[in-house]
């Protein structure tokens, strides 16, 4: 065996051992920063992936066709693909999504929860209406998804689940703090229901980031000093991650890498929960 011989081999055991072939997945805000790198990285280890996505808030990112190359991307890959546009603030909204994505992919047996909305506002400032907002996508909206697919996993006797947390978790911002509550809140639920369904075969983590350069956030980078700043402060690392670091963890707890991994928030936070 030649030494490029072994180089493929080596790459190929790599691959297999972060493989999701034949898997199917559904990604919610799939259609930009982490959501887009995620269903990337799941096509990439042969997933098919199908999105949630708002095209309101693609619009209001100046990202008018983000779905619709997402899925471009995806099928490049070889892998099929499917963008679903959902109003998560509608009631059974999500819990439809769930139904058109294993209808579209012939099943479902992935999920990742990375739709999510904020307002930064003082507490005491913050009217009804966005409380209520957030409440609806950001926490009830993951009841919907897990109610619609944990089924569908339990019926397969195999399935991957990651809520997309955050380290506001135990490190809020004054500025967010409904948002982190429903993270926090998130985050109990996805542990809860780890312990019961591991029995079936589905494993059940959360993922929290630290501060990722994405487009929600994209303001805070017009002035590059000020951002600077921001990096510097905001962890160990003295840096912002980037999406497809965030990925990169997901795909360990979707893939055969992390089988035997359930219960668990894993931080991605360049150290800032230290």
């Amino acid at each position: 065996m030649t030494d490029q011989d072994g180089s493929l081999s080596n790459e190929r055991a790599i691959a297999q051992r972060f493989s999701m072939a034949g898997r199917r997945a559904l990604v919610t805000g799939g259609s930009v920063s982490m959501g887009r790198e995620i269903a990337l990285a799941f096509a990439d280890a042969g997933a098919d992936v199908a999105i949630q996505y708002s095209r309101a808030a693609d619009i209001a990112f100046g990202k008018d066709d983000a779905s619709e190359d997402l899925i471009r991307e995806v099928e490049r890959r070889g892998r099929r693909g499917v963008a679903l546009e959902a109003d998560f603030e509608q009631t059974g909204a999500a819990g439809d999504c769930v139904h058109k994505a294993a209808a579209h992919l012939g099943g479902l047996e992935v999920l990742v929860v990375c739709a999510s909305i904020q307002y930064r506002t003082p507490f005491l400032d913050l009217p009804a209406e966005q409380v209520e907002r957030q409440i609806q996508i950001n926490f009830r909206a993951t009841i919907e998804l897990l109610q619609a697919a944990l089924p569908l996993m339990r019926e397969a006797g195999w399935g991957r689940v990651v809520t997309i947390g955050s380290i506001n978790q135990t490190k809020p911002e004054s500025e967010l703090t409904v948002y982190a509550a429903l993270k926090s809140a998130q985050h109990n639920l996805a542990m809860n229901l780890a312990k019961d369904y591991a029995v079936h075969g589905i494993t059940i983590n959360n993922l929290s980031p630290g501060l990722i350069a994405t487009e929600r956030n994209k303001w805070r980078r017009e002035d590059p000093a000020i951002w600077e700043e921001i990096q510097r402060s905001s962890c160990p690392m003295q840096r912002a991650g980037e999406a497809h670091e965030v990925a990169g963890a997901a795909l360990l707890l979707c893939s055969e890498a992390g089988s035997f991994i359930t219960g668990i928030d894993l931080q991605v936070t360049g150290g800032r929960h230290l």
